[in-house]
Formats: structure tokens, sequence, C-alpha cells
């Protein structure tokens, strides 16, 4: 009963959190003139993506070159680009008929099919580029893609930005600062004071709930390797999965989706650039497997948003059968 109750504690949390952070971030966005667009790609994409950022970051800056902490890295690398693909993105979709059928809003999905278009391709060139370094017959090439990721994301940066111009700043309705729900245009240090306590409310809640996931583990002795593998990034995911299930309840599409798909952009370059550069970067068939599941899910988003502006939610729930497909593989194996 503790655990149980720890668990459901530390999701409230995040939930209660995200509240906090979508409401505090569209409030950021509104004030700084950006669109949906760099909203939830850059303002919420980045800022959930980087507490997950930093714990293969610390892994294999702080190993002591110890095989251990550098493999918890990599995993930790590849696990989050295969989770918001296969695993994220389909949980939106179900979402999405969820509160259809509930009649809180239509099964079609609203997107700015330009915006994520964007970030899908240059996640599939950095990712790409992360999984080839693996075959780099020699050092020195490595690490030329090392350097060549960030400037990467900086274009992409560029490119999001010059593609922002073009789309007028559409908030829509927009819930009052819930730290001042009385005044129409709160202060800009309130606003940052939401976005800070959200985010850090969502950090604390999603540690509590990989703790508590790993107390109930030890007491059904669960294997450790599955544990870290499709258990524990499920809760380092928890950011965007709730960020985007209440943007998806609100009818905010664009910005759901941007908040998945900026965080693949930048999972893609900056973390995978401290792997390729503080560890061999040799993978093994986790590694392979993940990584292959996660381009080619997004190749197949990619595909459907060329072919029709936009994605039915049935298709993408279909992602997670790679998600489920690997996870019977490590059962198995």
């Amino acid at each position: 009963m503790t655990t149980a109750a720890w668990l459901l504690g530390s999701l409230l949390l995040v939930l209660a959190a995200a509240h906090l952070f979508t409401n505090g971030v569209e409030w950021l966005g509104k004030r700084l003139g950006f669109s949906h667009g760099i909203i939830g790609s850059i303002l919420a994409g980045v800022g959930t993506a980087l507490p997950e950022t930093v714990i293969p970051v610390i892994a294999i800056l702080f190993s002591g070159g110890q095989p251990g902490h550098l493999a918890i890295g990599v995993g930790a690398i590849l696990g989050a680009p295969f989770m918001l693909t296969t695993l994220t993105l389909p949980l939106l979709g179900a979402a999405t008929l969820g509160f259809a059928a509930l009649k809180r809003r239509t099964a079609t999905l609203h997107l700015k099919p330009a915006f994520v278009r964007l970030d899908l391709t240059y996640f599939l060139i950095g990712y790409s580029l992360a999984m080839a370094a693996a075959l780099a017959p020699v050092t020195g090439l490595r690490y030329l893609i090392a350097l060549f990721l960030p400037f990467l994301y900086g274009h992409y940066l560029w490119r999001l930005q010059q593609l922002d111009r073009q789309h007028a700043a559409d908030h829509g309705d927009l819930e009052p600062l819930l730290f001042l729900r009385r005044s129409s245009r709160p202060p800009f240090t309130l606003i940052l004071l939401q976005v800070a306590t959200g985010l850090g409310g969502i950090v604390m809640g999603a540690h509590l709930f990989v703790d508590a996931v790993e107390a109930a583990a030890a007491a059904l002795t669960v294997s450790p390797l599955l544990l870290s593998l499709l258990v524990t990034p499920v809760a380092t995911e928890l950011p965007e999965k709730f960020n985007s299930l209440i943007w998806v309840s609100q009818r905010k599409d664009a910005l759901a989706v941007a908040n998945i798909t900026g965080a693949m952009v930048f999972q893609s370059t900056f973390p995978v650039a401290v792997g390729l550069i503080g560890t061999p970067w040799q993978l093994d068939w986790h590694g392979w497997t993940t990584g292959g599941c996660a381009l080619a899910a997004a190749a197949a988003y990619l595909a459907l948003l060329i072919r029709q502006q936009t994605w039915h939610p049935r298709q993408i729930i279909l992602g997670a059968a790679l998600y489920a497909g690997f996870a019977v593989a490590l059962l198995l194996v």
C-alpha cells in the first residue's frame, strides 16, 4: 500500500505541476510574441527535456571511466527518442480518441504541418548521424559528428525562427495565469516564477515516480535490465506525456505535438554529442534495436504528414507496436 500511494502521489504531483507549466509557458510565449510552433518545440520541448538530459550527461562526465556508468548514460540517451516516438506520440493519439469519446473534442488532430515536418526532418538527420557514428572506423570521425550536432541544432533553431515569422501568433482561448487569475496581463516575473515552479514540480514528481517504480521492482524481484530499458524511461518522459495530454484535452494540438517533436530534435543532438565524445559509443543489440525503431517510427510519421498534411490518431497509435515488440523481445531473450 505504501508503494502504491507513493506511485499515485508522484503522478498527481507531476500532473499538477504540468498544469502549472503548460499554462505558464503559454503565457511566456504570448508575452514574447511566439507562435505555438516555437512555444511547443523550444520553450516546452527543451524545458521538459532538460531534466532527463542531465541524467546521462552526469553519468558520462562523472563516470570515472566505469563501464557501468557509461552504459547507463548511453542507454538513457538512446532510450529517450525511442520512448518519445514509440510510446509518447502513440499515447497522444490514444488520448485524442479518448477525449473525443467523452465529447470533449473531435477525433481529428489539428496540426501545423510545416513545424512538425521541420522537427521530424532534423530529428531524422541528427539521429541517423548518431547511429552511423557507431560504425565510424576512426574515433576522429565520431568526434566530428559530435561537433556537428550542436551546429545542426542551431541551424534548426534558425529555420524554426524563419518559419515562425510566416505564422501569426494565435493563442486562442488562453486560461488566466494560475498564479494571478484576476489579471489580464500578469507581470513577466510572475510568469517566469510559475514556469520555474511547474518545471521544478515535474522534475521532483518524475524522480519520486522513478524511486517508487524501483522500490516496486525490488519487491516483485523484477529484472533490473527490464526496469532500466522499459519502465524507468516511461517515468523520465512523464513531463512530455502530461504536458501533451493537457494540451490535447484543451484542443491545442499544435502545442501538444510540438512539445514531443521539439524534444526529439533536442534529444538527438546535444545528449548524443556528449555520448559520442565521452563514451566508446559501441552499441549492442538493445541500442541498435531502439535506435532503429525510433528512426522507423519518425520516418513513418513524416511520410504520413507529407502525404495527408495531418495524422489520424489511429495511425500514430500504431507506433506503439514497436515498443511492444521490443518489450516482448526483451522478455524472450
